[in-house]
C-alpha cells in the first residue's frame, strides 16, 4: 500500500521547492502553484517547506503502529482469520511471561490486519482458496476463430431421473467452441462418466452429419482440466491419430477454462432449475422430501429435454460473449475459417479400443471376455482369424476386423445371450438386498466395537454409558472363540508324531537322594545327546526336541 506521506504528490512537490530554495529562487508564486495543483492552502505548502528545512523530511510523518508479522499470519491461519481469538492468545502468553504491556490493543491489531492484508488474503484465511479467488482479477484470452480451441468438462446434473425404477442424478460430458460459444458435442451417462463418455462427446463434436451438424470438424486443440477420463491413454490416442493436442490445465483452477465453466452455470440457472426432481430447489422449512420416482422424468425423456436445450442454445440464445448480439449459429456461419472434416468411414470406429489379441470365429461365434458374440455375416467364416475392437466400458456390441493388412472391417457382432430387462431388474434387486444386509451387519459390528462415553462437565476419566458385567464379557468372549476358526484349531487336537530315529533324545536324570552337606557337582552331559541339565533341577530336563520320550 502507498505510504501516507506520498498521498497527493507532496513528496515530489516539496523536493522541487527545496531545490529552488537551495538556489535562492523560491518565491511565493512557486508555492502558490503547488498549493493550487495539490488542492491545499498556501500556508500548508510553506509549512511543508519549513519541515523539510528543519528535519529534512519531504513527506508526512508515519505514525508507529502494529504490523502483521509472519508469526501473526500463522496464528491468523490457525484461527481462521479471527483477530479477536489471536489477540486473546497473545494476551494469555504475555501474561504468562509477565509482560502484559507488550501486546497491542485489539483495535490496533484489527487495524494492522486491515492495512497490511488485502481483502483477498483476509477472505482466504477465513474461507480458503475458493474464497480468496473471488477477489482476484482475471484477464480474457484474445479472440480466436472457430475450432481454434475446444473446452471440455463433466457436470453432475442436480436433477433426479428414473433409470429402471431407481432415482439417480446423471452426468453430462460436453465440449464447447471457445470462439463461437457453440456446444459441439454432448454425451449423457446415468452415473459418473468414464473415458467412453469423453470419446462419445468428441465423436459427436467432430462429425458434421445429421443430427450433429453443421457444427464440428477437427479442433486445433482441446483444453481440459486434469480429469483422469480426459487424460487417459485412449483419449490421447484417439485425438493423436488426428494430430490434435490435449492441453491439461492445472487442477482446481476453473478460471483457466472459463467458457465451459460458464456453460455449466448457465445450464443450471436457465434449464435444470425448472425440471421435476431438481435437488437444489428452495423448500419450506421441515418439508424436505424428495420427489417420488413415479413423478420424475425417465432417463430417455431427460436426455431429449437436454438435447433440446442444447439446440436452443446453439440456434436462438445470444450469449453475452459474442459481438453484436449474435447467436452461436450466426457466429459460426459468419466465421470464414476453413473447417477440417473427417471421413465418416474413419470416424465410424473413432475411440474404439483393441486388446491386440487374435481370435478365431467358431461355430458359437467369437469369444471375448468368456462370452460369445454372433452376427449373421459370420455364416461361412468359421475358422477365420479376426481382431476385435470395442467401445470402453460397453460390452453389448463389438466390431470385428480381419487380420490381413491394416484390418478390414468385417462387421458388428452382438452378445449371444443378453439378459432381458426383467431379468436385469431382478438381478439388481438381489444385489441391492445383499448390499443392504452387508451394510446392516457392518453397522451392527461398528456399534459393538465403539464404546460410547457419557458427557462430562469437569476434567476426569471418561465414563462408559453402558456398564458390562464380568459374566456378560466372559460369555461374549467364549461365544466369539467358539465361532473363530483360528481359535478352534488347537494344537492338541492332532497328537505330535514320534521324532525320527536319528534325532538326539534327552535322557532322564534319576532323582538324587538328599544328603547332608554340600550338593555334589552335576555330571556333564554326553556329547551329542542334545540334553542340557541345570544344577539342582533333579529330574527336570530342558531339551530342544519336539517331545519327551520316556
Amino acid at each position: 500500500m502507498p505510504s501516507r506521506g506520498s498521498d497527493g504528490g507532496r513528496e515530489g512537490a516539496v523536493a522541487r521547492l527545496i531545490v529552488l530554495d537551495s538556489r535562492d529562487e523560491l518565491t511565493t508564486d512557486h508555492a502558490r502553484l503547488v498549493a493550487e495543483a495539490l488542492g491545499v492552502s498556501l500556508r500548508t505548502v510553506w509549512n511543508w517547506v519549513a519541515v523539510a528545512r528543519r528535519e529534512g523530511r519531504l513527506s508526512a510523518r508515519t505514525p508507529d503502529r502494529a504490523t502483521v508479522t509472519p508469526d501473526l499470519r500463522a496464528r491468523l491461519a490457525v484461527w481462521g482469520g479471527n483477530v479477536a481469538a489471536v489477540h486473546r492468545e497473545l494476551v494469555a502468553e504475555a501474561a504468562a511471561a509477565g509482560d502484559p504491556g507488550s501486546v497491542p490493543s485489539l483495535r490496533a491489531l484489527q487495524r494492522a490486519v486491515r492495512l497490511d492484508l488485502s481483502a483477498g488474503e483476509r477472505a482466504g484465511l477465513k474461507g480458503g482458496e475458493a474464497a480468496r479467488r473471488r477477489f482476484d482479477v482475471y484477464g480474457k484470452r484474445p479472440p480466436t476463430h472457430r475450432n481454434a480451441c475446444w473446452e471440455g468438462d463433466h457436470k453432475r446434473i442436480p436433477v433426479r431421473v428414473d433409470v429402471e425404477g431407481t432415482a439417480v442424478c446423471p452426468w453430462v460430458t460436453w465440449f464447447i467452441d471457445v470462439a463461437t460459444k457453440v456446444i459441439v458435442g454432448v454425451a449423457v451417462t446415468p452415473h459418473q462418466p468414464a473415458r467412453d463418455a469423453v470419446l462419445a462427446a468428441l465423436r459427436t463434436g467432430i462429425s458434421r452429419t445429421e443430427p450433429y451438424g453443421p457444427f464440428g470438424g477437427l479442433p486445433r486443440m482441446v483444453r481440459v482440466d486434469r480429469g483422469k477420463e480426459f487424460l487417459c491413454r485412449t483419449v490421447e490416442r484417439a485425438l493423436g491419430a488426428f494430430a490434435v493436442p490435449v492441453h491439461d490445465l492445472p487442477a482446481y483452477k476453473p478460471y483457466r477454462k472459463g467458457t465451459v465453466e460458464a456453460l455449466n452455470d448457465a445450464v443450471e440457472e436457465m434449464f435444470l432449475v425448472s425440471l421435476p426432481g431438481y435437488t437444489r430447489r428452495a423448500r419450506p422449512a421441515g418439508a424436505h422430501r424428495p420427489d417420488q420416482v413415479e413423478d420424475l422424468l425417465t432417463f430417455a425423456e431427460f436426455v431429449e429435454e437436454l438435447l433440446g436445450w442444447v439446440r436452443w442454445w446453439n440456434t436462438e440464445h445470444r450469449p453475452s460473449g459474442l459481438e453484436a448480439g449474435l447467436t452461436p449459429l450466426a457466429a459460426w456461419e459468419a466465421d470464414a475459417t476453413l473447417v477440417e472434416d473427417v471421413d465418416e468411414e474413419r470416424l465410424a470406429f473413432f475411440a474404439l479400443e483393441d486388446d491386440g489379441r487374435i481370435r478365431k470365429i467358431s461355430t458359437s461365434g467369437v469369444r471375448w471376455r468368456r462370452r460369445f458374440y454372433i452376427a449373421p455375416w459370420m455364416v461361412g467364416h468359421v475358422g477365420t482369424k479376426v481382431r476385435l475392437r470395442y467401445l470402453p466400458h460397453f460390452d453389448g456390441r463389438i466390431e470385428v476386423f480381419s487380420t490381413e493388412g491394416w484390418g478390414r472391417h468385417l462387421g458388428t457382432a452382438h452378445l449371444a445371450e443378453a439378459a432381458t430387462l426383467e431379468e436385469r431388474r431382478v438381478l439388481s434387486a438381489v444385489r441391492e438386498k445383499k448390499a443392504r444386509e452387508l451394510k446392516a451387519d457392518l453397522k451392527a459390528a461398528e456399534k459393538l466395537r465403539r464404546t460410547r462415553y457419557a458427557a462430562t462437565t469437569t476434567p476426569g476419566a471418561p465414563r462408559p454409558r453402558r456398564t458390562v458385567t464380568g459374566q456378560q464379557a466372559r460369555a461374549e468372549i467364549a461365544e466369539a472363540r467358539a465361532t473363530d476358526l483360528a481359535a478352534r484349531a488347537l494344537p492338541d487336537l492332532i497328537p505330535p508324531r514320534d521324532p525320527p530315529a536319528g534325532w538326539a533324545r534327552p535322557r532322564p536324570v534319576p532323582a538324587a537322594k538328599p544328603q547332608p552337606g554340600p550338593a555334589p557337582a552335576p555330571a556333564p552331559a554326553a556329547a551329542g545327546d542334545g540334553a542340557d541339565t541345570e544344577p539342582g533341577s533333579g529330574s527336570k530336563v530342558r531339551f530342544l526336541g519336539l517331545g519327551v520320550v520316556g
